[in-house]
């Protein structure tokens, strides 16, 4: 009986496959000229995808990358307001960033830009810029994060900094700048007088990363945060 209970399922389904395919095969026949129109803009859009990044993209992202060569010498040279805004013959990071947008290299642009900025004493801006830079997982990312606390500490923001090196020392691990964030971030703690959570995060540090350069002057603040 649960042999033919078994069989007459299979039987069942077998029906209902069938069946389902026999719709799917009756709504492609009734819906053929819809069906090819859909098709044909899926392949259009992208045919479209790559020849544009092959044609435009890729030649743009070449002439980006040739803009910064000066810029990025001269950010080098701490020579930050040429760096930011051209020397009258090459582009500097604000004009490569607002031309290349679509670019890795215009994308980078808004990180150097933001850094000089931050040099320049000039912090809004510098958050501005930093707030626009974005690489994904990218330790870069992570650098501009922690420099957009930075700006805000020396806006005497201290609470919106804390937020940004939280967020900096949170993201993937890495050996040699999460215990710098780590430290900015028990110090922010210590300002606002959250010494508990300050001293987790000196404890972080101690534990975690003991052969940063972080660590090795880490006890001084745990002492006195206890």
């Amino acid at each position: 009986m649960a042999k033919e209970t078994q069989h007459s399922t299979g039987d069942e389904n077998l029906e209902v496959i069938q069946s389902t395919l026999g719709r799917t095969e009756q709504f492609i026949e009734e819906n053929q000229k819809s069906v090819s129109i859909i098709i044909g803009a899926i392949i259009f859009i992208v045919v479209g995808y790559f020849a544009f990044q092959k044609f435009y993209v890729a030649p743009l992202e070449k002439e980006a990358q040739a803009q910064s060569f000066m810029a990025q010498n001269y950010f080098a040279q701490d020579s930050f307001q040429l760096a930011l805004d051209g020397d009258g013959f090459n582009d500097g990071f604000v004009a490569i960033a607002d031309n290349y947008d679509m670019t890795n290299a215009g994308a980078l642009a808004n990180y150097y830009a933001g850094i000089s900025y931050l040099r320049l004493g000039q912090f809004d801006e510098a958050i501005d810029y930093l707030k626009n830079f974005d690489a994904g997982d990218d330790i870069i990312t992570t650098m501009a994060i922690g420099a957009i606390g930075d700006a805000y500490v020396a806006k005497e923001d201290i609470d919106e900094a804390l937020s940004y090196f939280r967020k900096a020392s949170e993201r993937k691990t890495n050996e040699f700048i999460t215990p710098v964030f780590l430290m900015k971030l028990a110090l922010a703690y210590e300002n606002l007088n959250k010494k508990e959570d300050a001293l987790k995060a000196y404890e972080t540090i101690k534990k975690d990363f003991p052969r940063s350069n972080e660590a090795r002057k880490v006890d001084k603040y745990i002492a006195r945060v206890k």
